[in-house]
């Protein structure tokens, strides 16, 4: 079948097995930030916007997408280094692979939320698994990224 959609800002027509999830066919279309981890919804680190709104890809229908706009990490790179130094300045990083999917979620938090509490940031992190680092430090990078924007 053939979707119609916008991937950062470029109108797109692609093709989708009935039943495919928007991460397999975003990565067939040549979007490699969009990561498979765990293929259930669990993990945070397909993350992509669909209409400005943060949604796990690999849970997220093809279908569903057809003249919708997607943001891969690709659309938001300038806020995405600007987050990612922070990351790194506090130890946060290591791997990477979890990295596109932490960023979309918190870029999503921060513009949905105003002064987010640490209870708040807990309640984004939680759907982002990282296996190689403690949270502590994405916490302090969340914090002092969005300390940084007022």
């Amino acid at each position: 079948m053939l979707v119609n959609i916008t991937v950062n800002g470029q109108k797109r027509e692609l093709t989708a097995d009935p039943g495919e999830f928007l991460s397999e066919t975003l990565r067939k279309a040549g979007y490699l930030s969009v990561k498979q981890g765990c293929d259930t919804g669990s993990c945070g680190l397909c993350t992509v916007w669909v209409d400005e709104k943060p949604v796990l890809s690999c849970a997220y229908l093809t279908a569903r997408a057809d003249g919708r706009s997607i943001t891969t990490i690709e659309g938001v790179q300038k806020e995405a280094e600007a987050f990612a130094a922070f990351m790194a300045d506090e130890g946060a990083e290591q791997c990477g692979y979890c990295l596109s999917g932490f960023v979309m979620t918190v870029l999503a938090m921060e513009k949905e939320l105003k002064d987010p509490t640490d209870e708040e940031i807990q309640h984004y992190m939680a759907g982002c698994l990282c296996r190689c680092t403690g949270y502590m430090s994405q916490t302090r990078a969340v914090k002092k990224y969005l300390e940084s924007k007022k």
